[in-house]
């Protein structure tokens, strides 16, 4: 769900404030809206197993420079109720069958009540064709330091009839903060807006059980 994910923190600055100003006119608004019986992030449920209703709204500029912010119910620390996700990113076409995305992403959790679940990290991803490889690495946390966790994925998507879609993944975080060493993997099949999947991770207990969800999702031009 964090497509993802994935996440205008980066808008506050001068050089990203005026490349909002000077591409707006060219670029193109929208916004989402989703709900899902289990929010999973990296295969780690975040609202203990209930379900999840999230939106969010996105600038694209036609230089390929994009921001967003997205807002989730999330309940996995003390006195948290929600997630609110700020990003800004650059990404565009190497070739006709490769494409790239780097950005900055921070993580929000307003009213959690410890003081140190927020965290940011740096992204960037290489697609072929059906293909997606991505890397996100810590850029800040509190009590860590930047580069301390890493997350590689990979995606793999799949093309059915009537317009279906069959989407795999693999995902390994490695590091000393946040969460411990773990794999995710997941199985996906999406049309007209569903989604029905199962996540499940190598972690013990609970962690590592496997999860079946469904989701809708609309998008919505501006």
């Amino acid at each position: 769900m964090k497509n993802t994910l994935m996440k205008v923190a980066l808008a506050s600055t001068i050089l990203t404030s005026s490349m909002l100003t000077t591409t707006a006119i060219a670029g193109d608004w929208s916004a989402n809206a989703a709900v899902t019986s289990n929010y999973l992030w990296r295969g780690l449920e975040q609202t203990g197993g209930k379900a999840a209703i999230s939106g969010g709204i996105d600038y694209a500029g036609d230089s390929g420079f994009y921001a967003g912010t997205w807002v989730s119910n999330a309940d996995w620390a003390e006195g948290m109720t929600y997630e609110l996700d700020l990003y800004a990113g650059f990404g565009g076409d190497i070739s006709e069958t490769v494409s790239y995305d780097v950005g900055f992403i921070y993580f929000a959790y307003p009213d959690e009540t410890t003081g140190d679940a927020d965290f940011s990290e740096v992204y960037a991803s290489l697609s072929f064709s059906n293909l997606t490889l991505g890397v996100a690495v810590l850029a800040d946390g509190e009590g860590a330091d930047a580069g301390d966790t890493l997350y590689a994925s990979a995606d793999y998507s799949v093309a059915l009839a009537n317009e279906a879609e069959v989407a795999l993944h693999l995902g390994s975080y490695s590091g000393d903060w946040l969460a411990e060493d773990s794999i995710d993997y997941g199985v996906s099949i999406s049309k007209s807006g569903f989604t029905l999947g199962a996540s499940q991770t190598d972690l013990e207990g609970g962690a590592g059980d496997l999860k079946v969800y469904l989701s809708y999702a609309i998008d919505i031009d501006l």
